[in-house]
């Protein structure tokens, strides 16, 4: 898969537009190590800059991109005429080469309530919120200074990537310290002393790297998958872009969920014929089998051991949230909605799986989609879907209750046959119907054949159980039936009942997430 068809590390930038002529080279030196200390952690993503290209430190950014061969994405407040109208000569050349040379160039929409005359403030302020907002990490070349102007200004931006300081309509932020660095690059001004170019770091790191690690091993881990249908038509490159990684998403997740099962089911295995061994090793005395013992002891314990170091069932699951997420957010943009999925992600997957909230936003940076496709073939989809799974997972969990079910029945059977033994051989104070030779050899054959049965029920209950079936099949059930009422209604694509939509299918997904997180594989002999 090419490059731009895996997730980017998106690096953001904010910052003074007076910036001293002297302090030029050592910002410029700077931003560069950064950039290539950036590009050096996450060697299989590429790097893209989301920039404003305002005067001063954005375009001293912009340059530091263009010599590293890093794209560009221009978010700008306004259109390119009326932003620049203030800007030098040079500056305004500067401009127009690196948005004729940018990937992307569009005018940021109202992310808060907008006003009924908007001001040029509220628009520089929604194009800093939507920088923060979709980045990775944040470049601040600013003096440190809290003060801010109108709400708007670097250090306003600082505080939206860091604290999330804004009133997005209809939302709460979802960016914030917890899941974004600022590299505070000092850029005093004019009346200040402070050397040009000292780095601070801002915001949880340790969260950042293990974002980053994470998003860098996905994309280490894709192939080259085409772009599903009906997207391989289309001509938007954020959508192809997105369909492209839904489809890679959803091969590695399906991969890791055979390892996952795969595992389990060796485990169930391994846990029944180890009873099996230890009862004949105590009952038969083949004190032999004490080696077979240990032996399936340390390839049950490898064996976990395996699935910890090949982190399928994580890879599972968080491949699966980013898979589905990515699907909604291809029909939605297929549909030329213009709502983020990132935006309406619940609680549980902002919290727990940080980096796919992050690969979300970074993926929807870019302008919005300009064409528009009726999506009723996504409800009549994910109706058949559901549907389908539901039918399928309800044949797997009646497999499973069948199994447990006769497991069950027979040790009760081995139980009343050996209560009778027990009976009849006069050991419990009866009359001796009975007459066996040895009646120890039989005594141990039951306990054997009961204890191995038992140990064969617990495992297989415990293989299944992790599997999450009922819940499976009542979720199936659900959004099968939402979806269908949902086919009556959906004439036109109706923003809002998209918005429902999404947001109906990324809180069922999250609920499966939730359940299944607990469902590791152990070794519980």
């Amino acid at each position: 898969m090419a490059v731009q068809d895996r997730i980017p590390i998106v690096v953001g930038v904010t910052g003074h537009r007076a910036v001293r002529d002297k302090d030029r080279d050592a910002l410029f030196e700077a931003v560069t190590r950064e950039l290539t200390v950036l590009r050096a952690r996450c060697p299989h993503s590429p790097i893209v800059m989301l920039n404003s290209l305002a005067e001063g430190a954005d375009l001293l950014c912009a340059d530091a991109a263009k010599a590293l061969g890093i794209p560009l994405i221009v978010a700008l407040p306004t259109d390119a005429a009326s932003y620049t109208k203030d800007f030098s000569e040079e500056e305004k050349q500067r401009f127009d080469a690196h948005c004729a040379a940018a990937e992307s160039v569009f005018v940021v929409s109202p992310i808060e309530r907008e006003p009924t005359d908007p001001d040029m403030d509220f628009r520089y302020r929604q194009a800093g919120i939507y920088v923060a907002e979709h980045s990775h990490i944040l470049l601040a070349l600013w003096d440190g200074d809290g003060a801010q102007k109108d709400g708007c200004g670097t250090a306003a931006a600082v505080s939206f990537a860091l604290e999330g300081r804004f009133s997005p309509h209809g939302r709460l932020p979802v960016r914030s310290g917890r899941n974004t660095q600022v590299i505070h690059i000092v850029c005093p001004r004019a009346e200040q002393n402070e050397p040009a170019g000292t780095v601070h770091m801002l915001g949880n790191a340790n969260a950042v790297s293990d974002v980053l690690k994470r998003t860098d091993a996905f994309n280490a881990s894709v192939s080259d998958v085409p772009a599903p249908a009906p997207f391989c038509d289309a001509k938007d490159p954020v959508l192809l872009r997105t369909a492209k990684l839904y489809a890679a998403a959803d091969v590695l997740s399906l991969s890791a969920a055979k390892t996952y099962r795969r595992v389990l089911a060796w485990l169930a295995l391994l846990g029944t014929a180890l009873t099996v061994a230890f009862l004949l090793y105590d009952e038969a005395e083949l004190y032999g089998l004490i080696l077979a013992v240990g032996a399936m002891l340390a390839l049950s314990f490898g064996l976990h051991r395996y699935a910890v170091r090949s982190d399928c069932h994580r890879r599972y699951l968080e491949y699966r949230v980013l898979a589905e997420s990515l699907r909604v957010q291809s029909f939605l943009r297929y549909a030329g909605s213009p709502t983020e999925v990132f935006s309406l992600l619940p609680l549980t997957q902002r919290t727990e799986t940080g980096w796919v909230l992050c690969a979300l936003s970074a993926l929807a940076a870019g302008a919005p989609p300009k064409e528009t496709h009726p999506v009723r073939i996504w409800i009549e989809e994910q109706q058949v879907y559901h549907e389908r799974a539901y039918r399928k997972t309800a044949r797997q969990q009646k497999r499973s209750d069948r199994v447990v079910r006769i497991a069950s029945i027979l040790s009760v059977l081995l139980y009343l046959s050996a209560l009778l033994f027990e009976l009849f051989s006069g050991v419990l104070g009866f009359p001796v119907l009975l007459r066996t030779g040895d009646p120890n050899l039989y005594r141990a054959i039951l306990k054997l054949a009961l204890g191995s049965l038992s140990a064969a029920t617990l495992f297989i209950a415990n293989y299944y159980g992790k599997q999450s079936l009922s819940r499976k099949v009542s979720d199936h059930a659900r959004m099968a039936a939402f979806y269908g009422s949902v086919l009556d209604r959906i004439h036109e694509n109706d923003p809002d009942l998209l918005a429902v939509l999404a947001r109906e299918e990324l809180i069922e997904n999250g609920h499966w997430y939730a359940y299944q997180s607990d469902n590791t594989p152990d070794v519980s002999i």
